[in-house]
């Protein structure tokens, strides 16, 4: 399903909606990070679904090999401390926030300046936590949807309802990422939906674009319950 054949929305209202997409790098020296296998077409498939349906459209994208849509505004950053800072820059204004980003959750705690040369000892990697974007969000929001996603492995459904609790989101939609038909670099998704509210459902297996539109539904849905 292609974007530009997503059917008219159903809604009489414009948001402005911030995704963000791709993994971060932490860099351990100036050319090694960690990482992740994120590839973005999560993100940029729920990005291209808000702005078709009408939307303004702020995609905060990490390191991907992706074409940006060109009917989005893309803030390109690298680490998850560059995500958090543009993230919370653009929030204050937003409606909607969609956090599909795969943010590293730990970072070297020194970088060196120079590139580690290998030599015959053992190297030894001390890690820090990252800031949680999404714990930071919820302190500060006002009106707008939290929206998450959980991209796990074993039980990612029970993973998912504590995210939804812990960092007070609205909506979170869980994928186990270990198959090779669904999740990360695939360009197929298998989502369960579930709601601040209880309601979970679980969506098939379909392309990335499709599961962006019913993303965008989602939010959508939500926003529009809070007018009335």
């Amino acid at each position: 399903m292609r974007v530009a054949e997503l059917s008219p929305a159903w809604y009489f209202f414009a948001m402005k909606v911030v995704v963000t997409a791709g993994p971060t790098r932490e860099f351990i020296d100036p050319v090694r990070f960690l990482s992740n296998r994120s590839t973005g077409k999560m993100g940029y498939a729920v990005a291209a679904a808000f702005s078709a349906r009408g939307h303004e459209v702020v995609l905060i994208s990490g390191p991907v090999a992706l074409e940006p849509p060109a009917t989005v505004r893309t803030v390109s950053v690298v680490s998850a401390a560059d995500m958090l800072e543009v993230t919370l820059a653009e929030f204050g204004s937003c409606d909607g926030l969609v956090m599909a980003a795969a943010v590293a959750d730990w970072a070297p705690r020194n970088t060196a300046e120079r590139k580690i040369k290998k030599g015959d000892k053992t190297f030894v990697l001390e890690l820090k936590a990252t800031r949680d974007i999404l714990h930071e969000i919820s302190a500060v929001r006002t009106r707008q949807v939290l929206a998450g996603f959980a991209a796990e492995t074993g039980d990612p459904i029970a993973e998912a309802r504590r995210k939804l609790s812990d960092k007070g989101l609205d909506v979170i939609f869980a994928n186990d990422v270990s198959g090779s038909d669904a999740g990360f670099e695939a360009d197929t998704n298998r989502i369960v939906c579930i709601t601040a509210n209880g309601d979970e459902v679980a969506w098939p297996l379909m392309p990335k674009a499709e599961a962006g539109l019913k993303v965008a539904e989602t939010v959508e849905r939500i926003h529009e319950s809070r007018k009335g």
